[in-house]
């Protein structure tokens, strides 16, 4: 009688293992086995490896697929989360199964071997047909959802619960994120500041009660320098959001300022449009803020500035503001406001700046650009492709947990109580018609980060460790990519001809693009640079740019007045007039402040079941040639890491969110 020896392993995770048992099935082309019974005495344990022998009369010959299926028995009802199964035939062949499914008691789970295949490669029918019914059945599971006109479709879900349990957060991290928002609520209230709608009575009141939590160098040195000009040119290029500012080869004509404004603030004998001609002259422009409604929160209506700022870099290669328009329309009310005007028109200035800049951060640099078109190709992934196809096995480590922080974050943030409707100066509709004029923007080349950096004219300006370390880590993505399409796709024909890849990308076109043309954006592939292309966009879009973006939220933002998450007042209209209380006056109430510090902690906390970039727990990938090329991924990014530590060590304020290291496979939080 022919053995077949089984190893089956337990996933990592609290509550994985289960107290039943379970039952195994092979189906090979030559025949199938009875039901066998895999007694647990603890073998179906966290993270546990069972080996169990299924014999058969005769030969099954080749084993194509296996079922699965947990019973309870005596104790309360748990899920098992099984990872992967191993099957060792009489010959001694190895055939792998990878799992990573929670089953309940009564489920029956079918696994095929983990080659990945497309298609048009597929031999029997009995894996052809279970191709099918896997497509079928994940597109019951997975359904579009119109979020709102104008705005990529997302996930059918509400909340979280109505997601499928393999795509939401382990229990692990749902307790962290718990614990740490309790964690600050509580604190916040010891000191009374949970519930206190007044205005802030000092700036040491502010820095006493919001500073030194937490601290790292980098909040720490937020905290000493938040006033200063040329920490504010740095953190526009370092900080939270590297995105907004561009070189500036032309003034707005909306921006009036003008040479003789800015020449006190040029080396001596230049000139405004010799700096521009040099490269020197740097803009920020908040045009798409202008004209949004803003809440009334706590009986006080808030008020929101779109402004322009000029930067200059100076000799010595620091960036300053030199020149701050707090809104578009020029005129007497809305003067220039310049590094010379008193202390608190300028720190006023900046604030309203920053605070723009925290609005247009949050809506399209974090939001749109990196969570909600990931999920549109996450939500296509997990409907078009079959878990055997070569490009679900490559994006599926990068999928985890996005669509569960992006249906919680949707009514967390935007929904009637919501963080945006309750402690900011745009509210969640505000924040909506925000994303809708910057969706309306967005072409294909936008998602390209050397596209970005090139287009932005950012390419030499110094000190930029977002582009430095982001090009390297791009160039480093791409590279693996490259090998694992041009395996699995040697030719442009083996692209064209593949039906499911065709299907997966014109559903992105269309839920996440409205099929419209202009932006460049592919409905369908015609040869392997094209793929190529569109992946690397997709897997950096999904671990370094959300990075980049999300990790220093706290770190920049977590000091009140160095990012301000709502104004009382508006921006002065004339100069001379502003004194600390104005500043104090116009900055949120306490209340207010303190939601948006436990907001920004919340999001930058990394969970313990982190995952790093470049590490797959999940093996999904079986063959040695798809394996190799993620062992030199990995040596890739250890490497960049290293540099960038030791880069680190010789400037005054690190920049961690693009070391490989620190970084996760995914959009997490």
């Amino acid at each position: 009688m022919p053995d077949y020896n089984v190893t089956v392993t337990t996933g990592s995770m609290i509550h994985a293992g289960t107290t039943g048992h379970a039952y195994i099935t092979l189906i090979g082309t030559e025949g199938e086995s009875e039901q066998t019974k895999m007694s647990n005495f603890g073998r179906f344990a966290i993270g546990a490896t069972g080996n169990f022998r299924v014999s058969t009369r005769s030969s099954l010959g080749r084993v194509v697929l296996i079922k699965l299926e947990k019973r309870q028995y005596f104790l309360s009802e748990d899920e098992w989360f099984c990872a992967k199964v191993e099957v060792i035939t009489p010959d001694h062949g190895v055939v792998h199964f990878p799992c990573y499914t929670w089953l309940s008691s009564g489920e029956v789970v079918e696994l095929r071997p983990g080659t990945a295949l497309k298609a048009y490669e597929e031999v029997e029918s009995l894996l052809k047909e279970h191709r099918k019914k896997e497509v079928e059945r994940r597109k019951q599971l997975y359904k579009w959802k119109p979020f709102m006109q104008g705005l990529p479709d997302t996930i059918k879900a509400n909340d979280a619960p109505d997601l499928p349990e393999e795509i939401r957060f382990s229990l692990t991290k749902q307790a962290e994120i718990l614990f740490t928002k309790v964690e600050i609520v509580a604190m916040l209230k010891l000191k009374g500041l949970a519930n206190d709608n007044s205005s802030w009575a000092s700036l040491d009141d502010i820095k006493k009660a919001l500073g030194k939590r937490h601290s790292t160098v980098i909040t720490d040195f937020v905290e000493d320098s938040w006033d200063d000009d040329q920490f504010f040119g740095y953190q526009l290029l370092n900080g939270y959001n590297p995105m907004a500012i561009q070189r500036c080869t032309e003034l707005p004509s909306k921006f009036a300022v003008t040479d003789a404004m800015v020449k006190p603030f040029l080396e001596s004998g230049s000139s405004l449009t010799a700096e521009m001609q040099k490269g020197n002259i740097f803009l920020l422009d908040y045009r798409r803020i202008d004209g949004l409604p803003t809440p009334v929160i706590h009986g006080k209506k808030q008020y929101i500035a779109a402004p322009f700022c000029l930067l200059y870099k100076t000799p010595e290669d620091k960036l300053v503001p030199i020149a701050i328009q707090c809104n578009q329309k020029p005129g007497p009310d809305n003067p220039v406001f310049l590094p010379s005007d008193s202390k608190y028109d300028w720190l006023l200035a900046k604030m309203f700046v920053r605070n723009a800049d925290f609005h247009e951060h949050e809506a399209n640099s974090h939001y749109l650009r990196t969570h909600g078109v990931s999920e549109v190709i996450i939500v296509s992934t997990l409907r078009n492709l079959p878990t055997p196809h070569p490009l679900f096995k490559l994006l599926i480590p990068h999928s985890r947990y996005t669509l569960h922080i992006n249906t919680t974050g949707r009514d967390k943030l935007f929904g009637p109580k919501g963080i945006y409707t309750e402690a900011t100066n745009l509210g969640g509709q505000g924040q909506f018609d925000l994303m809708k004029r910057w969706y309306a923007e967005l072409t294909y080349s936008h998602l390209f980060m050397p596209e970005d950096i090139k287009a932005r004219g950012l390419e030499s300006i110094p000190n930029f460790y977002y582009r430095d370390d982001g090009l390297k880590l791009w160039d480093i993505l791409n590279r693996y990519v490259s090998k694992m399409v041009k395996h699995y796709y040697p030719s442009d024909q083996d692209v064209q001809r593949d039906v499911e890849l065709q299907t997966w990308i014109g559903d992105i076109f269309k839920h996440g693009f409205f099929e419209d043309q202009s932006r460049g954006v592919p409905g369908s592939f015609h040869g392997v640079d094209e793929l190529i292309k569109f992946l690397t966009m997709a897997i950096f879009n999904m671990s370094g740019q959300h990075s980049a973006v999300n990790t220093g939220q706290f770190d920049y933002g977590g000091f009140l007045l160095n990012s301000p998450n709502s104004m009382q007042k508006p921006p002065p209209t004339t100069k001379g007039q502003s004194t600390e209380q104005t500043l104090l006056e116009t900055l949120p109430d306490i209340s207010t402040s303190v939601n948006g510090v436990v907001f920004r902690w919340t999001l930058s906390s990394q969970s313990t079941d982190f995952v790093q970039l470049g590490c797959f727990p999940d093996e999904y990938f079986v063959e040695d040639a798809p394996l190799r090329i993620i062992r030199e991924l990995k040596a890739e990014l250890d490497t960049l890491s290293h540099h960038i530590k030791e880069r680190n060590k010789t400037i005054t304020v690190p920049y961690t969110y693009l070391c490989p290291s620190e970084m996760e496979n995914s959009i997490a939080i």
